[in-house]
């Protein structure tokens, strides 16, 4: 058998290639749309690519399943609950998938989404113990898939979540202990709440050491796996919907294209969106009027998508060389309308001065002093709420970053602001955001909570 996992770490996403060294046949489980990566290991291990298969109509990123379809011919499947506008293959539950020796059994796991599958692996099709399952978002290590993604479809967390208790604890943990597991994400995902840095684990690791799994009832396990739930990116229910349509597939190479000044400034004023990749150093020292700010070193797709409405056109300026890396990563998210990036920055930025300005930043001792004043400033946090538990600044307003666009009106325009997070990529973030949205006077917070909660101390 030959089994690759392959692992985003910008979108902490887990997708993998099953196949038959036998007979050369393959399948490849949850891909992204950036697809030369399956294909190349497909082409230089001589494996032809039967079929791909989403464990579920995913939310947080587009699955690739078009691009590998139309460069190998492989029919798409999906558990038979999944509701698309394109021909699927419908997997049954217990349904079996023959590569040769190696024999893929489809289980029925739904909670996270009604349609949600796990991939049973055997390495052999009479073997007693699954070499492994690929429970996509409905187990992972150290938590279980959130109930409330597919709420947008009407879906509900009180219909799906005692769904996922019945796959989970009736399904999945029914398995041999030594069942080798592979999630569909792993720490820093929306998809979850306390997953694990860990790439895979066993089904008997889990039964002993993840909150979800151990022994309970359907009534504490719904309560346990519904509380404490971040705030849904606003891309999230776009991206499930795009995955349910016919499209076209995303040629990225299309999309990277440089422009000529003149031609980015007047997509500019049409209104496109810039975005600015460059980390906080850069884009504070010097940046286009109304740009956001989300640099390319963090969670950079999935916070872009919080921020810029879907369907948008994009300007992207990124550090010389990153400008590929940057497109494709928004077009993993379905922010695809990327019109072109700006070369040079630094040197485009000083032919048009008059558009140029700095991002204020306070430090934590300014920050204290200035809310010692009558006329002190708004403090907004955008930390995620188990991050405040652990401490915040008095008095402060707290907007998750997610929540940022949909809540502007929460915060004053007639004081000034200060903007903070745990450390200052998010904050800088949504000090950009506010200030492309008109509000003039914002700040944020240089070494974010953790640098004020050692001044204060």
């Amino acid at each position: 058998m030959i089994f690759t996992q392959y692992y985003l770490d910008c979108l902490s996403q887990a997708s993998y290639l099953i196949a038959d060294e036998t007979t050369g046949k393959a399948v490849i489980v949850d891909p992204r749309v950036d697809v030369d990566e399956y294909l190349d290991d497909v082409r230089e291990q001589g494996l032809t690519v039967e079929g791909v298969i989403n464990t579920h109509l995913h939310a947080d990123f587009i699955s690739g399943h078009f691009e590998i379809a139309e460069r190998t011919g492989a029919w798409i499947g999906y558990g038979d609950r999944a509701e698309t506008q394109f021909p699927i293959r419908r997997l049954g539950d217990g349904e079996r998938v023959s590569l040769g020796e190696v024999t893929l059994e489809i289980m029925h796991t739904p909670g996270h989404t009604p349609e949600s599958v796990s991939v049973v692996v055997y390495e052999k099709p009479d073997d007693t113990v699954p070499y492994g399952v690929l429970t996509g978002d409905a187990l992972f290590i150290g938590d279980v898939g959130r109930p409330d993604l597919a709420a947008s479809f009407g879906h509900t967390p009180d219909k799906l979540a005692p769904m996922l208790y019945d796959s989970v604890h009736n399904k999945l943990l029914g398995l041999d202990d030594e069942t080798r597991l592979f999630p569909g994400h792993g720490a820093g995902s929306a998809c979850g709440k306390n997953l694990s840095t860990d790439r895979w684990s066993t089904i008997g690791q889990q039964r002993v050491g993840n909150y979800a799994c151990r022994p309970m009832g359907v009534d504490e396990f719904v309560e346990l796996v519904t509380d404490g739930q971040e705030a849904i990116p606003a891309y999230f229910p776009y991206d499930a919907a795009r995955n349910r349509q016919r499209r076209d597939p995303i040629d990225i190479d299309a999309l990277v294209r440089p422009l000529h000044l003149e031609a980015f400034m007047e997509l500019r004023s049409q209104g496109a969106v810039v975005v600015d990749a460059r980390d906080q150093q850069a884009f504070g020292a010097g940046h286009l009027r109304g740009a956001v700010n989300v640099g390319a070193d963090g969670r950079f797709a999935e916070t872009v998508g919080m921020m810029v409405e879907p369907g948008s056109t994009l300007l992207v300026v990124a550090d010389r060389g990153g400008e590929r890396d940057v497109i494709t990563r928004l077009a993993r998210v379905g922010l695809e309308t990327v019109a072109g990036y700006l070369p040079s920055p630094e040197s485009a930025l000083a032919q048009v001065p008059d558009e140029v300005v700095r991002a204020p930043r306070v430090d934590a001792v300014e920050l204290g002093r200035a809310l010692e004043r009558n006329d002190a400033p708004v403090v907004v946090d955008v930390r995620g709420s188990a991050e405040r538990e652990s401490g915040s600044i008095e008095g402060s307003v707290h907007i998750p970053l997610a929540d940022l666009p949909a809540r502007l009106a929460e915060i004053p325009a007639d004081r000034p602001v200060v903007v903070h997070c745990a450390g200052g990529y998010r904050s800088s973030v949504a000090a950009s955001y506010l200030r492309s949205q008109g509000r003039e006077d914002v700040s944020d917070l240089v070494g974010g909570f953790n640098a004020y909660r050692l001044v204060a101390a």
